[in-house]
């Protein structure tokens, strides 16, 4: 089973939440699983559960919006310790593009992005649709590592 990390801005809480629903079936097939921070419990650290959890993961996600852009944790910490470890082979790093940003000079931008294209998901007409197409490319990712 491989772990898969969302690396995303509270403000998108609602795109990782229809992301990760859109993931149920790998979940439910034992493929994945899946952590982000609202996994973290009453009284635990957070830097230290965040730390751990990415650095367990064999898939990050990285759900990039102006807001992501915009946070220090965000930008700073979780995707750059994403990139060193995909530098490393320890992982895949998958920019999930959730709303027109710029992104094109990021750490990131050199790797291929979903869905299709790198279009924004809140530019597609059909929502479910673009989610579709980034669990499609998640599964292909996880299916290689397997």
């Amino acid at each position: 089973m491989k772990k898969v990390f969302f690396s995303y801005s509270h403000r998108d809480e609602s795109f990782r939440d229809a992301l990760e629903a859109q993931l149920s079936i790998l979940k439910k097939r034992g493929v994945i699983t899946a952590w982000h921070d609202r996994a973290i419990d009453a009284g635990e650290e957070i830097d230290r559960e965040i730390d751990e959890n990415i650095h367990n993961s064999d898939v990050i996600l990285l759900l990039i919006s102006p807001d992501f852009i915009a946070s220090d944790y965000c930008y700073d910490i979780e995707m750059t310790v994403a990139m060193e470890r995909h530098g490393k082979g320890e992982s895949t790093v998958i920019p999930v593009i959730i709303r027109p940003c710029d992104w094109k000079d990021a750490p990131f931008s050199k790797l291929m992005a979903v869905p299709t294209d790198g279009k924004p998901v809140t530019l597609w007409s059909d929502r479910d649709s673009a989610f579709l197409d980034i669990t499609n490319s998640i599964k292909r990712v996880v299916q290689k590592k397997q």
